[in-house]
């Protein structure tokens, strides 16, 4: 099932890409991804909802893919949810709210420190409030570590390997185009606003943690946690500390994937929302 591209306004009117499919009266999910992603990296996961008979928006976060980058550098964790509350306000139902990362953190305290339920589920994708630090910083790394861009796409897919090194290679890298923006100078930059990382290094971390456990003792909701069981992000530990924030939670720990799940065993990772998604009532 082919999805659209489109348009969204979000916090501050900021235009928010994302690609929709499904039948628009047919119960709604919102897919978020992490940081440094774009809404490219659910795979199979969008289409896969929508053939399930549900009506599917991955939406690409600010900053990030083809949304517009904050003219004035606001990348708060605020801004992220207003953005979010701005889509769902779209929407004539309450949405399932699927979330990896920085996205399932803006998911959960959009939840969670709302006053009315502003979603029926929730999806967690390898997020919980206690993550490792090793791993943040893995990925901070990362993002910071090309500022002068690549010369040519396989210097990007170089990147990717040293990123995830356990991942087979695809069999080419023109998939890399939707992370990449070829810009005047000739160079690939990764396709999101340097000025996202700059704030979030100082700013996301510092009050994250408590927000999220504050959130998550908060939310009743239907509550799926999925890990990577691989994962350099979310330890088992910090798996099980958010379950006993949250005892209803539903939990499934995926072998073979780490903290990109979607991307390291999609199959697996579509069977368990699917069908978690199709025992709610």
């Amino acid at each position: 099932m082919p999805l659209q591209r489109q348009t969204f306004t979000g916090f501050q009117n900021l235009a928010l890409c994302a690609d929709v499919g499904g039948r628009n009266d047919a119960p709604p999910v919102i897919l978020l991804h992490g940081g440094g992603q774009t809404r490219h990296s659910w795979g199979k996961a969008a289409r896969q909802l929508a053939l399930a008979g549900l009506h599917t928006l991955a939406v690409d976060l600010r900053g990030h893919g083809e949304s517009a980058w904050a003219v004035d550098g606001n990348y708060s964790t605020d801004a992220f949810i207003g953005d979010l509350n701005a889509v769902i306000d779209t929407l004539e139902q309450p949405p399932v709210l699927i979330g990896a990362s920085l996205g399932g953190a803006t998911a959960l305290l959009a939840m969670g420190e709302s006053q009315t339920a502003r979603a029926r589920a929730l999806v967690l994708v390898d997020v919980v409030p206690r993550m490792s630090p090793e791993g943040v910083r893995h990925i901070r790394d990362f993002m910071m570590g090309s500022p002068e861009g690549f010369a040519n796409l396989e210097e990007a897919a170089a990147a990717v390997s040293r990123y995830i090194p356990n991942r087979p290679k695809p069999p080419t890298n023109e998939g890399l185009m939707k992370n990449l923006r070829l810009k005047e100078d000739g160079r690939y930059y990764w396709h999101w606003d340097p000025a996202f990382q700059a704030r979030s290094a100082r700013e996301r971390l510092a009050d994250l943690h408590q927000r999220m456990e504050n959130a998550a003792a908060k939310v009743r909701a239907p509550t799926l946690l999925i890990r990577g069981r691989q994962s350099d992000v979310v330890s088992e530990e910090g798996a099980r500390l958010l379950l006993d924030l949250m005892p209803h939670a539903e939990y499934v720990d995926i072998e073979g994937a780490g903290h990109m799940v979607a991307g390291d065993r999609n199959d697996v990772f579509n069977e368990a929302i699917v069908s978690f998604i199709q025992r709610l009532k």
